[in-house]
């Protein structure tokens, strides 16, 4: 899957979620692991990303400008949690948690015409 989606123009999962995970994905000797220094302790468990513990959420590793163009500073090592959000219409219905994240920052929610540019109905 292409790396360009419409959370590449969005960022709003980033701006109003917390952001937990395993202690263990930001373990380096794992590989990949989730940059330690941009994480906050959680509890003796888990982690979360810096930022979106807080009573305005902001992930610190979100860059540009939420419902513009915004890229995650860390995308190949970025946690779990971001690599499970779907966001709506990636596999043909909407998310919920996509849909409330973009309606936190006054964006409309994404429709199947918005992502893959014909409606989910419509013939190719």
């Amino acid at each position: 899957m292409s790396d360009i989606t419409p959370c590449n123009r969005c960022g709003a999962c980033c701006a109003a979620y917390r952001v937990s995970f395993y202690w263990a994905e930001a373990a380096p000797e794992l590989g990949d692991a989730v940059p330690l220094e941009l994480t906050e302790k959680v509890s003796p468990t888990l982690l979360a990303m810096q930022g979106t513990w807080d009573k305005t959420p902001r992930c610190i590793a979100l860059r540009g400008e939420v419902g513009a163009q915004t890229a995650c500073s860390i995308y190949p090592s970025r946690p779990s949690t971001c690599r499970e959000l779907q966001y709506s219409w990636q596999h043909g219905q909407p998310n919920e948690r996509c849909d409330q994240a973009r309606a936190a920052w006054n964006l409309p929610p994404l429709s199947s015409l918005s992502v893959w540019g014909q409606s989910k109905n419509s013939s190719p």
